[in-house]
């Protein structure tokens, strides 16, 4: 009865010994496995970008909130008399500016008029001439007086000086439009900072409105009704939820047949039953270690050779209400079937392509 039952265990033991060598063969060396790894999602810092009391919190904690959504309300009292006072400035700016314009479309008017003046003086000056022309004729013949001649004379010179002085009249009204120009062009830089500052006023009053960057979940809030916030001071946390994907830190010596695209099969702790699927996203640029408060310092006497670990991001896929059991932070352990190629020759140290020829492929 002993040796039926030796052949038994003997062939028992092969069996299993044969089971999980052709397993491993067909199966398991393909695979890399880590149990450091974690459920992430983007999560946004709220802050408030103006100095005020809250004048009301709209949300609570946890609550599920959309793109656009107003969170806090800051009391925007002053915010809304700065806009008024700017809206003010702007108004007596854009007056003053209109009234230079008023003096201006006069002054080419004034203009108009001088040349018209010295137009005139230029013809009285020509007929003066003529009749100055006349009498030294008469004069010289015997047949005109004195008196007409000199007469004459006077008017031509009268004449000269009209023109001379029309002449100056029109120069001094041409630099008139220049000292116009000058004034209209820092009149319009007037406006334009008075605008810019309205345009800032009002920036800050939209800013006494703090909204949701995107859809998510609401955590970590600290504000409360009636509390006084500064500019940059982190008031809750939106979590875009359920757009989850996991980060599993494999080492150096797993991720060189690693792929993008390749296949990865996720366990979650928390539900042990739950088997989630997802791909390669993308590889880390660098290690952990590389991006560590405090980066090692290898070219040191004391080195120490250790296996470093590379950050994978796995997106998950599956139906939409189990992904929303999923939370950041939760413990993972994910393995990669590294038999097939991915989505191509993209091996770990190929960078992830850019989003706008991803979307072109």
């Amino acid at each position: 009865m002993r040796r039926p039952a030796l052949i038994a265990l003997a062939v028992i033991a092969v069996g299993v010994i044969g089971y999980y060598g052709f397993n491993y063969l067909t199966y398991g060396q393909y695979i890399e496995e880590t149990d450091d790894a974690y459920v992430k999602a983007d999560t946004a810092a709220i802050a408030a970008r103006v100095n005020g009391y809250v004048a009301k919190v709209n949300v609570a904690d946890n609550q599920q909130v959309a793109a656009g959504d107003v969170l806090v309300t800051i009391d925007n009292a002053d915010f809304q008399a700065k806009v008024d006072q700017a809206r003010a400035v702007t108004a007596a700016k854009q007056a003053v500016l209109d009234s230079i314009a008023a003096k201006l479309s006069l002054e080419q008017k004034l203009i108009e008029a001088a040349q018209a003046k010295l137009d005139a003086a230029i013809a009285d000056q020509k007929r003066a001439s003529a009749d100055l022309a006349r009498a030294r004729d008469l004069r010289a013949s015997g047949s005109g007086s004195k008196q007409a001649y000199d007469q004459a004379l006077a008017d031509s010179r009268k004449a000269d000086a009209a023109v001379d002085s029309a002449t100056a009249a029109l120069a001094a009204e041409r630099e008139q439009i220049a000292v116009i120009e000058s004034t209209r062009a820092q009149s319009q830089a007037d406006v334009d900072a008075a605008k810019a500052a309205e345009t800032l006023a009002a920036i800050d009053l939209e800013h006494t409105l703090i909204r949701a960057p995107f859809a998510g979940v609401v955590g970590a809030k600290t504000v409360q009704d009636g509390q006084y916030v500064r500019a940059g001071a982190q008031l809750m946390a939106v979590v875009k939820l359920p757009d989850i994907y996991v980060l599993a830190n494999f080492k150096e010596t797993q991720a060189g047949e690693m792929r993008r695209g390749q296949s990865a099969t996720i366990s979650v702790d928390a539900f042990p039953d739950l088997e989630l699927h997802g791909v390669i996203d993308s590889f880390s640029p660098a290690t952990g270690s590389e991006f560590s408060l405090l980066p090692p310092e290898n070219a040191t006497g004391n080195f120490t050779k250790i296996v470093q670990r590379l950050p994978v991001k796995v997106r998950v896929t599956g139906d939409a209400s189990v992904l929303a059991l999923l939370r950041p932070g939760m413990s993972v352990t994910v393995a990669v079937d590294t038999r097939s190629e991915g989505d191509g020759s993209a091996s770990v140290l190929a960078p992830s392509p850019r989003p706008v020829e991803a979307a072109k492929r």
